[in-house]
This record gives C-alpha cells, structure tokens and sequence, in this order.
C-alpha cells in the first residue's frame, strides 16, 4: 500500500499543530514541507506523521525526535527570524535543522552522537538543505565557534538552565527549552537583553529528556 507523505502531514498541520495554538505561518508551511519520514528509521516511516515521540535511537533513555505540537511551539516561542543564526542542540537525525533551515538564515545542527549526526548531514544534504552545518560535539557545551547566536533551540527536556548556551546568546537573542520531565515539563524562555538574562516558563510540555542536561547528583555524607 503506497503512503501519502503530503497527506499526513497536511493532516499533522491542521490536526496537531494549528489546533494547539501554532500560527506562526513561516513555521506551518515548513512543516507541510519537510518530508519528516526521511528522518526517521525505515521500519518507523508510516508512523513518522503521529502524535507521538519517536525513536530514532537506542539506550536509556535514548534519542527521539520530538512530538509535531511541542516542537512547533517551541520554535514559535523561539521566534525565529528570516537571517538568524540559530544553534539547534541535539538535532538527532536532522528534522529540526531542516525545520528552522526554511524560517532562518543559517542553522548550526549541533549533535553529541556521532551515527546521527552523521545520518542528519547525509539526510539534510541529500534534501538539498545549503544552509545548516552539521556539528559533532557535546551538546551541554553548545559550539562557542559560531557564536553568539539569535536563538538557540534545545530538542528535549532539561533538568536546570543550560548555562553555557545561555552565555552563547547575542543581544536580543532567545533560547528555548523544557525544564523539567513529564507532567511537571515547562516550556521555558531565556531573553538576552543589555547584557541581562531574564526567562519564563510558557507553556506546559512533556518532551523525552536529553541525557547531557542531566542534573549531576550532589555528594552526601
């Protein structure tokens, strides 16, 4: 049975997206465009458009690519900007980069895992995606070589603000990410402005956390 990709994700669009508040319409016509099963494993493509995480690597927790809403509304509050330089930390196998590739100017796709990022540089060069490099490294750290940045994406939750992305951000630059596991995650945005950093929690989201932004557990006697 042949699968209509185009179908599914006008469907994830008009049933995911703009019915949790996604109305950013750069943002909506780049995910009724990019092809979101060519980044998932071949055995997972027919499932590639559904409402939920999917993994896209093995381990504890493991690595997933993001829900369609939580993701959408993320880079919303992000407020990516035709020209900004954006860090997408964590990008997996490269959606999210080919996602902010189509809203921003250049995409830095940050990935500590060296098979995926090296499937997400053959997937987005495959797709014709000029305007993303992929850079292997651990994502905690960010990538100071680049920076500073417009916004910064992080593509799962965290436990605690990511201090080092945050020191990456240029004047009036945006990070978004989700503090937090499970019920209690919360979609949380940090502002640069004059050189001072101020943030708030948006939005509620349960996204698969990111194992590098584990808090570290304090000694006890």
């Amino acid at each position: 049975m042949t699968v209509d990709f185009q179908e599914m994700r006008v469907k994830m669009v008009d049933g995911q997206l703009r019915t949790t508040d996604v109305t950013d319409v750069a943002i909506l016509d780049a995910m009724l465009e990019a092809p979101r099963e060519a980044f998932v494993p071949a055995d997972l493509k027919p499932l590639a458009y559904m409402d939920e995480d999917i993994r896209i690597a093995p381990g504890r927790p493991g690595r997933f690519l993001m829900r369609a809403s939580p993701f959408g509304k993320l880079v919303q509050l992000a407020d990516v900007r035709p020209g900004d330089l954006v860090l997408d930390v964590g990008c997996g196998t490269g959606y999210s980069s080919a996602i902010l590739a189509r809203i921003a100017g250049f995409v830095v796709a940050l990935e500590s895992d060296a098979q995926l990022a090296g499937e997400a540089r053959e997937r987005l060069a495959g797709l014709g995606y000029d305007n993303v490099s992929v850079i292997e490294g651990p994502l905690e750290a960010g990538h100071t070589r680049q920076a500073p940045y417009d916004a910064i994406v992080v593509q799962g939750a965290v436990d605690e603000a990511p201090q080092a992305l945050i020191g990456q951000l240029k004047d009036g630059g945006r990070l978004v990410a989700v503090v937090g596991e499970g019920n209690s995650g919360r979609a949380t945005l940090w502002i640069k402005e004059d050189g001072l950093v101020s943030s708030r929690a948006v939005f509620n989201a349960a996204v698969p956390p990111l194992e590098a932004f584990r808090r570290t557990p304090a000694f006890q006697f």
